[in-house]
């Protein structure tokens, strides 16, 4: 066995896998959207498992709370105020300098969605929204290109892998998203790191089936996970598919990949703060925007290669180089926006 082959000398020796699966990974590429809790377990688990190659991109920087779950991430991420993606792959490169790795600092969007995919034979979900999940999935059907799907709050969690033209696709499942009142979050259902390992996983392992060539072996249903009571199943969901209502896989009917369906501020999941994504194409100075904030307040901003960060009152703005900012402290649009004139710009 060569050298490159010895480091995953025990997961060829899993014979439903072998050697041959194993090259087929070693040349293959994926995307991985967002790097919080599922997307650190599952970059982690492709990398030490040899994929190729593998894209990261995230929107989001390294908070405490954080460290309880993502495990790519430590206290040293912390001191470094860097983006989530960037310490990502600093820490994969590590691991395993035969894989390339590839981040982006971005909020996965409708104008960039497709060049990010560019090259890459899969997607796999480690976001925590449903507008994102279907943007990946519209981009998915419509290029006919396998994703896998993940979820999980509290100590449960979801995962399918979606085949699009064999499997039914997310939003035969779920037609649209839940309501906010409806959809527990982070912040309110809390979530265990054990749980999000779990999920994740299987997300990895499906990513794994996919990208070694082994795709008759992904499970086709909904997986389910009760990570406290130690249920696992999987509902057959192809009664979904054959109804052929889908707006989507049915219809072929792409709102989110469009940007019909997309909107220019988000809510983060469990964190009281707003997100807000201005045109595509925007760059901004930040040197320029810290001289502004340290003339208007006492406490000094905090500026590196890759975004500013400052406190201003009872909100926290960080602002990324694309002109994109999450404002903390708030879950009012309005509130954002109006910081971000103040500051930013309009």
């Amino acid at each position: 066995m060569d050298d490159r082959l010895s480091r995953y000398s025990r997961q060829i020796l899993f014979e439903p896998f072998g050697e041959k699966a194993q090259r087929r990974l070693m040349s293959a590429r994926a995307l991985l959207v967002g790097c919080g809790a599922l997307g650190t377990v599952i970059a982690d688990t492709l990398v030490r498992a040899g994929i190729g190659a593998l894209r990261i991109c995230d929107r989001d920087y390294i908070e405490r709370d954080n460290l309880q779950r993502q495990v790519l991430f430590d206290e040293d991420d912390l001191t470094r105020g860097e983006p989530k993606a960037v310490a990502a792959a600093r820490r994969l490169r590590r691991i395993n300098p035969q894989v390339e790795v590839d981040p982006h600092v971005v909020d996965f969007n409708p104008d960039n969605a497709a060049a990010l995919a560019q090259s890459c034979e899969i997607l796999l979900d480690g976001t925590d929204n449903f507008e994102t999940r279907f943007l990946i999935n519209d981009l998915a059907v419509s290029t006919s290109r396998p994703w896998v799907y993940g979820a999980v709050i509290g100590a449960s969690g979801l995962v399918m892998t979606v085949l699009p033209g064999q499997t039914p696709c997310l939003r035969c499942v779920f037609e649209s998203a839940p309501p906010p009142e409806m959809n527990p979050t982070c912040d309110t259902a809390g979530v265990l790191g054990s749980a999000v390992r779990i999920v994740a996983a299987l997300q990895a392992l499906e990513g794994m089936k996919l990208l070694s060539g082994l795709r008759a072996e992904c499970v086709r249903g909904l997986m389910t996970v009760d990570a406290w009571t130690g249920r696992v199943t999987t509902l057959n969901v192809a009664a979904a598919r054959a109804a052929r209502d889908c707006p989507c896989c049915g219809m072929r009917r792409f709102d989110y990949l469009d940007g019909r369906m997309s909107s220019s501020h988000v809510t983060l999941c469990g964190r009281d703060a707003v997100q807000l994504q201005p045109p595509a194409g925007l760059r901004v100075d930040l040197d320029l925007i810290a001289g502004k904030i340290r003339r208007a307040t006492a406490e000094p901003p905090q500026v590196n290669a890759f975004m500013l960060q400052t406190r201003i009152g009872d909100l926290t703005l960080t602002l990324f180089r694309d002109g994109r900012a999450i404002i903390k402290g708030t879950k009012e649009p309005e509130v954002a926006r109006s910081l971000y004139a103040r500051f930013v710009g309009g």
